[in-house]
């Protein structure tokens, strides 16, 4: 599996490999779960709560997604379709 950062700035999939946004990895990797989507960056936020497992921060995130984009997504399993989020498939990192 990656590290939390790597797959919080993943921008896409080449096979097992994620290719990662590194520019945006050096400038956002300190953000807390909330701030980052707080700044719009809701995949990342997303990521984040997956490695972190922790289920309350899941609820507020989801929350706060549902009520600024106007959606009732409510699992896991569909802000990971909706974002595009497979971690435990990936191996190796590509860093552009």
């Amino acid at each position: 599996m990656i590290s939390r950062e790597d797959a919080m700035f993943t921008i896409g999939y080449e096979g097992m490999m994620a290719v990662v946004d590194s520019k945006a990895k050096a400038r956002y990797r300190k953000l807390s779960t909330m701030e980052l989507a707080k700044a719009g960056l809701f995949r990342a936020a997303f990521t984040s709560i997956l490695y972190t497992q922790n289920d309350a921060e899941f609820t507020e995130f989801a929350a706060f997604y549902n009520q600024a984009a106007g959606t009732k997504l409510a699992t896991k399993e569909e802000f990971m379709r909706l974002f595009g989020v497979r971690p435990e498939t990936t191996r190796r990192v590509l860093a552009l």
